[in-house]
């Protein structure tokens, strides 16, 4: 990573860090890349994006993976799913950690940006490709398997059941038991 400002003082380094504007923070977000998709897309880091899935590599939760599910660019910290500790009210919450601490595992390329940033990069254009067809072709097929759970709730729906809409007749059953006429 290339110095932010032109003093060796650590002082001015952390004052330039602090000062930095976003598309540097940006930047510095970036997360090294498993070596699989190293070898697959040809790029050794990227920015870290909600969605992508990574490992610790440091830090109290050394080993664990899973979804990031916030990237906080003013703290320079992404939070984990899964990575939560305690506060003093026994409420969980996400535990920040920094991105060099982690390895991006497996890539959220649902945003063209995203795809953008790959090619740019250098990456195989073929390999972004396939992936992002991979993704359709299963998104598509988890919508199918909805719609035929749905479709099967339905069926299944027809008798009564908790939550449903009673019936006109159980409705009027139900007053006459009261002692109401209609």
């Amino acid at each position: 990573m290339a110095r932010l400002s032109l003093s060796k003082q650590p002082r001015k380094q952390r004052k330039a860090l602090y000062n930095a504007s976003l598309h540097i923070r940006q930047k510095l977000m970036s997360a090294p890349l498993s070596p699989e998709l190293r070898d697959r897309f040809g790029v050794r880091n990227l920015p870290i994006h909600n969605g992508d899935k990574v490992i610790i590599m440091r830090g109290d939760f050394k080993g664990h993976e899973g979804k990031v599910v916030k990237v906080d660019l003013r703290d320079l910290r992404v939070y984990v799913e899964g990575a939560t500790i305690k506060r003093a009210d026994a409420t969980p919450v996400f535990k920040p950690i920094h991105p060099s601490n982690v390895m991006i595992i497996e890539l959220n390329l649902k945003d063209p940006w995203r795809r953008r940033i790959l090619e740019r990069r250098g990456a195989k254009v073929e390999e972004v490709e396939k992936v992002i067809e991979e993704e359709v072709a299963s998104e598509e097929s988890e919508k199918v398997s909805e719609k035929e759970e749905e479709k099967e709730e339905v069926s299944e729906g027809s008798s009564s059941t908790p939550g449903s809409v009673p019936s006109q007749e159980g409705v009027q059953s139900e007053k006459a038991d009261i002692g109401g006429e209609e």
